[in-house]
């Protein structure tokens, strides 16, 4: 219950952040460190470990993506809040290699990167 209440008052605090306030900098440092591997640079999921899980690295750039961006302008916060405590991604890094050393993130972190990658998915 803590965790819904966490990844609501999250999204609700990027929802109505201005994105003018969104350090586009650190928001690019946070995707590029974090979730590039996967997704890729350009968010297709073309990342170097994006066919290494099951089921593979999803393309963020699809019309049903935006689509879903729009109808949930929280989505991509709620997946970086809820995901690392499912194993898909931990597994996916550890069969792999990869040592992602733990983030303390703040609601800046998530506003920031919330920022960055719908400004990269939206074409702005």
């Amino acid at each position: 219950m803590k965790r819904i209440f966490t990844v609501c008052l999250a999204v609700s605090l990027i929802a109505q952040a201005s994105a003018g306030l969104a350090d586009s900098a650190n928001g690019k440092k946070l995707f590029t460190e974090r979730c590039a591997l996967c997704h890729g640079a350009d968010l297709k999921g073309s990342g170097p470990l994006a066919n290494k899980s099951d089921p593979p690295t999803p393309d963020l750039t699809t019309a049903a993506f935006k689509k879903r961006l729009h109808d949930y302008p929280g989505v991509i916060v709620a997946s970086v809040i809820l995901r690392p405590n499912g194993d898909l991604i931990p597994r996916t890094l550890r069969e792999n290699g990869v040592k992602v050393p733990p983030h303390a993130w703040t609601v800046n972190d998530f506003r920031d990167l919330n920022s960055y990658m719908t400004g990269i998915i939206s074409g702005r």
